[in-house]
């Protein structure tokens, strides 16, 4: 008994330490899926937790490609050659799991596993490109799970599903303030979607060594019916209602811990996101076409990612009865593909958890990471071109995290 209540002080610890570096993730990744709380050996578990990432990303040498919509009469007489190009933002997440009888345990929880939020303002050279983009998100899932012994230990059947709201906007340079009589020539797409989701897995489960293995599939959430406005009013005075269709991206983990000796647990994990389907996603006018595509469109948001991949490894120790802590170290490729700053990631994770009961604990992690360095600028991706307007450096820069929780038990 010592022992398991040892291994799960570990196990929890290495679950908040591999969380909040998911955070620092490519794509439009912020919480991504997690359902580690569904594992927690109490009737009942309830667990909050907030994280907040600052990303550094400073571009340069920016050149201003196509000057009919830059900065200036040609383009060249205004706009800086430098942006800082991230914010900060924070990753919320609330779930509550019950066990019923022995073989029997659910999870509801809310989360914001997508997001973004660039603004390198209207005053760089690059503002024909992005001046602001932002994008939120909003999920509610239930999860729950059957298991029975087989071996030596336990397998686990998991599934569950989850309703998805998505929404942003984006700002441009449309036309540059000198051609228009309207106003400053900004443009601005304002969205909205929803979809249905669902999740299935297998975990096998040794209580005695803390050893846990998991492979959990998130389905495509399609937001066939995302709906919208383009704000022309300061360009050519027009308010364009418009419509089009994405689905975000389904994913496969599998997750893997184990003690090793007396106090001591080593943890993995390897996810796949399929990214590559965002690549440029058609807006039209509400009224003109049933279907929308990129003949048809109106405008456009242009991603070309590719798929990312994100391999962590780490190590716990339980200190005592009360504390514990972690060490993690977390590679993201980089979902850009020559357009965009979303590069390689490199993170080191550590966290610890204090348990003053056998009730309450509370935890804190902080994360350290590197963002490559690269380019962004036209690069052609299956046969569409990308990157027409701007074209930047970036070197690499510093992201930092910084997570807290609570989990209370019965």
């Amino acid at each position: 008994m010592v022992r398991n209540t040892i291994m799960r002080g570990l196990l929890a610890t290495a679950a908040v330490c591999a969380v909040h570096t998911s955070a620092t993730a490519g794509g439009l990744e912020r919480g991504g899926y997690n359902i580690d709380l569904l594992f927690d050996p109490s009737s009942v578990a309830v667990e909050s937790s907030a994280t907040y990432v600052s990303p550094q990303r400073k571009l340069k040498n920016v050149q201003d490609i196509d000057r009919t919509d830059g900065l200036g009469s040609d383009g060249r007489n205004g706009g800086t050659t430098t942006a800082d190009d991230a914010e900060g933002y924070w990753v919320p997440r609330v779930g509550v799991k019950a066990g019923f009888g022995d073989s029997v345990d659910c999870m509801a929880d809310y989360s914001q596993p997508w997001g973004a939020h660039t603004k390198p303002g209207a005053n760089w050279r690059g503002a024909n490109e992005n001046i602001e983009t932002k994008v939120e998100s909003d999920n509610y899932a239930v999860t729950c799970s059957y298991k029975f012994d087989l071996g030596k230990g336990q397998l686990r059947l998991i599934g569950g599903g989850f309703y998805q709201e998505v929404s942003g906007f984006k700002e441009r340079l449309v036309v540059p303030a000198s051609a228009t009589p309207f106003g400053n020539g900004i443009g601005r797409l304002e969205l909205a979607g929803d979809g249905w989701g669902w999740r299935a897995g297998l975990a096998y489960e040794i209580p005695e060594y803390a050893f846990r293995t998991s492979l959990v599939y998130n389905s495509e959430v399609d937001l066939d019916d995302i709906t919208g406005t383009l704000d022309l009013r300061t360009v050519n005075g027009r308010l364009l209602n418009v419509f089009g269709a994405q689905k975000m991206p389904d994913t496969l983990e599998l997750k893997m811990q184990t003690g090793v000796a007396p106090g001591w647990l080593v943890f993995g994990s390897v996810k796949w996101v399929d990214w590559s389907q965002l690549s440029t996603i058609p807006f039209c006018v509400v009224g003109t076409v049933s279907t929308c595509t990129t003949r048809s469109q109106v405008t456009s948001l242009d991603l070309g990612y590719r798929d990312g991949w994100t391999i962590s490894g780490g190590v716990g120790h339980k200190f005592n009865d009360q504390w514990s802590g972690a060490l993690s170290l977390t590679w993201d490729r980089g979902t850009s593909q020559g357009y965009g700053t979303l590069t390689d990631t490199w993170t080191v994770g550590a966290a610890v958890s204090y348990s003053p009961s056998q009730n309450v604990e509370l935890r804190l992690a902080g994360a350290l990471g590197v963002l490559t360095s690269g380019s962004s600028g036209p690069v052609t991706i299956d046969g569409i071109s990308y990157g027409s307007d701007t074209r930047y450096d970036f070197e690499d820069d510093l992201v930092a995290a910084i997570s807290t929780s609570l989990k209370i038990k019965f």
